[in-house]
C-alpha cells in the first residue's frame, strides 16, 4: 500500500528538482491544478493515471522511487567500462528486479502489476 504523505513528499522532491510550480508542472503532465493541490495536500491520493503520466513526462523518475521510495532520484544509468577501451558505455535496458530478494520469508505474493511504456499495464496473480 502506497503511503500517502511519503508519495507527496517524493512528488514535491521532483517538483522542486525540476524548479516547476505546481502549475507547470501540472501543465507538463497534462492534469487540472487543482489535481496536484489535492494531493499535495493529502486530500486526494494519486491514480494510476496520475503517476503513469509523471513517468511519461519525467523519464528521470523511477516508479519504484516514487510510489515506495525505493530507489533513487534521478534516474541514475547503469554504467559499465568497457574492457577494450576507456570508455563508458550505458546500459540501456535496465534489469528487472529480483523478486526473490523483495519478498521475504514470511510473506507471499499476492499480485504482480506489469507496467507499459503506452500508459497500459498487466495484473497477474500467482
Amino acid at each position: 500500500m502506497i503511503n500517502s504523505v511519503e508519495f507527496t513528499e517524493r512528488l514535491q522532491k521532483v517538483i522542486d528538482f525540476y524548479s516547476e510550480s505546481a502549475s507547470s508542472f501540472a501543465e507538463k503532465i497534462g492534469v487540472q491544478r487543482s489535481s496536484i493541490s489535492h494531493i499535495l495536500s493529502g486530500r486526494n491520493k494519486p491514480s494510476l493515471d496520475f503517476v503513469m503520466k509523471i513517468l511519461h513526462s519525467y523519464p528521470e523518475v523511477e516508479l519504484y522511487w516514487l510510489m515506495n521510495g525505493k530507489g533513487s532520484f534521478p534516474r541514475r544509468p547503469n554504467i559499465s567500462e568497457s574492457p577494450n577501451s576507456n570508455t563508458l558505455k550505458t546500459n540501456p535496458k535496465p534489469q528487472p528486479p529480483n523478486l526473490n530478494a523483495i519478498s521475504d520469508s514470511n510473506s507471499e505474493i499476492d499480485k504482480i502489476v506489469i507496467f507499459y511504456k503506452n500508459g497500459t499495464f498487466k495484473s497477474y496473480k500467482p
